[in-house]
């Protein structure tokens, strides 16, 4: 494509006449990235501002330059913007054809619960014979092969190259609010998406709750023609949510106990992953799910409601619900000995914890130990309330390190102790080394006790501690196996 043509509609007609139909070979915001022929896009950035890597982009071949500022004079053509990140989505649109266009795209949002629907419902589509893409938390996965993740949304470009180069049936993508916010799917368009839930969460980010809710609601704006959103109104927000876009005549599904949803839960069993939902035309269906507690049943439900919309059959959805095998690092049981059942989650805010404890104590617990953190340079406003509700599920709650994130070590450990004497729980303690915490918990474990250790989940530790381990999973499973120890 040209560079009069790619412009066209974003440049003024002054400059747009006097740019050259040159050929551009590709588009990027990362000035390493440029190669000659490259049209190089200047974007303000939260650490670096891409306008001081302008003559970097130029001798390294660009022939154009998209920004903001108010650039006097370069040596090749420059085409001032208001909004270089949306204006970015809007060139790969163009320069990548629309490949939203051809692509069956699902895209899930919300605070809690998408790394669970994304997997569910590419376990559902391949069990019927579909080749699914995914683009997710936890990897990104594309004509069948697993690739590393960064951001659970990417880049913009990266997002367009990827829907190119894939050749699957169906697109999965799971959709964070801080990629809404910053225009990383700008120009891409959905055929269904899904609202889970939504409660505190980068609020250091977004600054308060409408605002979180306002990025999160913009994925619906991105709905095909024929687009359907399925939506959890058992959430406010969801609620909300299902009402305006019902109001500007979207065609929404929704989902939740409230008599006139158009997937109504009816009987909710949680320790036995099973529930029963009436349509509006009044067919009842089961659905046996195979991970426990009220919110992934709600998870499986919105799953069963995306499916249908997408023209599966409940002949072609259920079974495959049945032989979910579950997802890494969520409510993620792992074996243990002495009748003593160890769990590792994501959960990482207090509705996430709420859910984890109460299916544990919905499944039997005798006695939770439950082991946490915080991340540093993250929300700090939902950190009281992540313990007030630990205190309130579990019999004893420990409090542990998480990504430190350029805070100083000595600094988090302070928070920590703080933050445990201000709640003055007598059942909570610090161990700052998270292996050690993680230690402690087995140790004080008897037969009939569950172990919820949130947070991390499928995630790998950013710092050392005392055991040779990279992970929860691979700490418990070390604790349990260590000759010498109490066998677990």
């Amino acid at each position: 494509m040209n560079l009069h043509d790619l412009m066209n509609g974003f440049a003024n007609k002054t400059i747009l006449h006097s740019l050259p139909c040159t050929f551009v070979r590709g588009i990027t915001d990362t000035s390493k990235n440029v190669q000659p022929g490259f049209l190089f896009v200047a974007i303000k950035g939260y650490k670096a501002d891409g306008h001081s890597y302008i003559p970097d982009a130029i001798e390294k071949g660009a022939i154009a330059i998209v920004g903001e500022d108010d650039i006097p004079s370069l040596s090749v053509p420059y085409i001032r913007v208001n909004n270089s990140r949306q204006i970015l989505g809007r060139l790969a649109k163009r320069f990548y054809k629309h490949p939203s266009s051809r692509k069956t795209i699902i895209g899930i949002t919300g605070t809690n619960g998408k790394t669970t629907i994304s997997y569910l419902l590419k376990h559902i589509f391949e069990q019927n014979g579909l080749s699914c893409a995914l683009m997710g938390t936890i990897k990104n996965v594309i004509n069948q092969k697993e690739l590393s993740s960064f951001n659970t949304t990417p880049n913009v470009l990266v997002v367009n190259e990827f829907l190119v180069q894939s050749q699957d049936d169906v697109v999965i993508m799971e959709i964070s609010s801080h990629g809404l916010a910053q225009y990383r799917l700008e120009g891409i368009q959905f055929d269904c998406c899904v609202f889970t839930n939504l409660s505190r969460d980068h609020l250091d980010y977004h600054g308060s709750m409408d605002q979180y809710f306002q990025a999160k609601a913009e994925l619906f704006n991105k709905m095909k023609d024929h687009g359907t959103a399925v939506i959890n109104i058992g959430d406010s927000w969801g609620e909300k949510l299902s009402a305006g876009l019902r109001k500007r005549g979207s065609r929404v599904c929704s989902v939740g106990a409230a008599p006139y949803a158009d997937i109504r839960l009816e009987e909710l069993l949680p320790q036995r992953a099973k529930v029963k939902v009436v349509d509006q035309q009044r067919k009842q269906t089961n659905i046996q799910f195979t991970m426990a507690g009220t919110h992934n049943l709600y998870n499986a439900v919105l799953t069963f409601a995306a499916a249908r919309q997408l023209k599966l059959t409940n002949e072609q959805i259920l079974p495959a619900i049945q032989k979910f095998s579950g997802v890494s690092g969520r409510f993620e049981r792992l074996a243990c000995k002495q009748g003593v059942t160890v769990i590792v989650d994501y959960a990482h805010t207090a509705d996430g914890i709420f859910h984890c404890l109460r299916t544990a104590k919905q499944c039997g617990a005798k006695r939770i130990i439950h082991v946490f953190g915080f991340r540093g340079n993250r929300d700090e406003g939902k950190r009281e309330e992540m313990i007030r509700v630990s205190a309130e599920w579990s019999d004893k709650y420990i409090l542990t390190l998480d990504d430190l994130n350029s805070v100083p070590h000595n600094e988090m450990v302070e928070s920590l102790v703080l933050l445990n004497e201000r709640a003055g729980r007598r059942h909570g303690m610090v161990i700052p080394d998270r292996t050690e915490a993680i230690r402690y918990a087995l140790d004080q474990s008897s037969e009939g006790d569950w172990i919820i250790v949130t947070g991390k989940g499928h995630e790998k530790y950013q710092q050392s501690y005392s055991l040779p381990t990279v992970c929860d999973k691979d700490t418990i499973m070390y604790l349990k196996d260590w000759k010498g120890r109490r066998q677990f």
